[in-house]
């Protein structure tokens, strides 16, 4: 029996999918478990049939919980959306590209100092956490705050428990977060400025605005989602890349398959696996009846390694046609913030090649993180026989310190050699005082 909390599901889902698709790709275990292509794409592609309310947990929206975007049905997800986009922008995500490319070069760099360092710590996690705080105008000292909430915030979804002392903090930590981010919305809206924030409480459609607690939403869901999935998927692609010694040779050889290598990524192990929907009526589907009001899980991850849609799908092939994945979903739900995904995912790669292919993989097991409808490396540690720190250029940021430290080493120079000049003057009589 198939049992996505099972340790060796969690460490490699993929065969247990094949195992799926080909006995019961529409399996019910209490809740029902949708494994094929055309099936997956078919639960996420008819809104009407199979509510989203079921992302916001097991039970649905509870109590003063505010539902988010990929908690809305139509027609309060249309409006949300269309609200929403005229803020998060294609031009404001294209405009973060020097930026992030600067983050990640300084990322590298400092990383690169080591023989031997955790590239999900240094690199994978720091980069979109940065390039999400700084989108929302968050201050660099609330950085680790930023992953910390997200930890919390995903920890908690679909768990079934916790003791009491550990909700208690998990609480205390989810009502510092509320408050921070009502405050800046406050604040925003007193003190505009060029941030995500002020863009969302200035968006307007027909005389509609989004409100606090709709800010405060997609701020939590770019919190989520934006760091954690971009985490994943950066850390998944550099993982395949170092185990497919061929293919990592292939993006050396040609930096332009960057783009094709992402997109192979993201459906060879897709950093959100399984996404949930309640029936909204009984519907018949792979000869069976699903009941009204039951749990779906369709599993892009299964979906991604359908053998129908892509031909020897376990294989890792950069120059694959990668279309039609399902990694950020699909229909009405294509995930908002893919093009900002792709693009620091684009960017790390970039900013990493020149020095994959010195990296190695030490000869230790690998650690999945905890939250079983996710998939990505606890830690992913790399060997550089020869630290990458020798070859690589200054960041800006560096680069603009090593010349005001080089600028304050000349002037002390130069005053000492002026002193020294005086002195052999005033000893010479030529110089009456010094």
């Amino acid at each position: 029996m198939f049992n996505p909390f099972d340790p060796e599901v969690r460490r490699n889902p993929y065969p247990h999918y094949a195992q799926l698709r080909e006995e019961t790709p529409v399996l019910q275990m209490g809740m029902w478990i949708i494994s094929s292509y055309q099936d997956v794409q078919f639960v996420l592609k008819n809104p009407q049939l199979f509510s989203s309310e079921a992302m916001a947990g097991p039970q649905g929206h509870a109590p003063g919980v505010i539902p988010s975007i990929i908690t809305m049905d139509p027609p309060d997800h249309m409006r949300f959306r269309s609200l929403v986009s005229r803020a998060f922008t294609p031009k404001m995500i294209a405009n973060l590209e020097p930026r992030i490319r600067e983050i990640t070069h300084g990322l590298m760099h400092a990383a690169g100092r080591s023989p031997e360092f955790d590239l999900v710590e240094k690199i994978a996690l720091p980069l979109p956490v940065r390039v999400i705080a700084e989108l929302l105008g968050v201050e660099p000292k609330r950085f680790h705050d930023f992953k910390r909430w997200s930890d919390i915030l995903v920890d908690r979804m679909m768990r079934p428990g916790a003791p009491p002392e550990q909700i208690a903090y998990e609480q205390a930590e989810y009502n510092a977060f509320t408050e921070y981010f009502r405050w800046a919305i406050e604040d925003r809206r007193k003190n505009p400025s060029d941030d995500l924030i002020s863009a969302l409480i200035q968006a307007e459609e027909e005389h509609q605005h989004l409100t606090v607690d709709d800010i405060f939403a997609f701020a939590g869901l770019l919190l989520v989602a934006g760091n954690e999935t971009t985490t994943n998927l950066i850390g998944n692609m550099v993982l395949a890349l170092l185990r497919s010694p061929e293919q990592l040779a292939k993006l050396v050889a040609d930096p332009s398959l960057i783009p094709s290598a992402v997109e192979e990524a993201l459906r060879y192990d897709s950093p959100v696996q399984i996404l949930f929907r309640f029936a909204r009526q009984d519907i018949d589907l792979g000869g069976y009846t699903i009941p009204k009001g039951a749990m779906v899980w369709p599993v892009l991850g299964s979906a991604n390694h359908d053998e129908t849609k892509f031909a020897d799908p376990e294989r890792f092939d950069i120059t694959r046609d990668a279309s039609g994945h399902v990694a950020f979903g699909s229909g009405i739900h294509f995930c908002i913030g893919a093009p900002l995904a792709r693009l620091e995912s684009r960017i790390a790669m970039e900013e990493m090649l020149p020095h994959l292919a010195a990296m190695k993989l030490p000869e230790r097991p690998l650690e999945y993180i905890d939250a079983f409808f996710l998939r990505g490396v606890k830690r992913l540690p790399v060997l550089l026989p020869e630290p990458a720190m020798a070859s690589m250029p200054p960041s800006p940021m560096e680069l603009a310190k090593l010349i005001r430290a080089s600028g304050t080493a000349l002037a002390k120079e130069s005053y000492a050699g002026v002193k020294t000049l005086l002195r052999r003057g005033l000893r010479r009589g030529d110089i009456g005082i010094l």
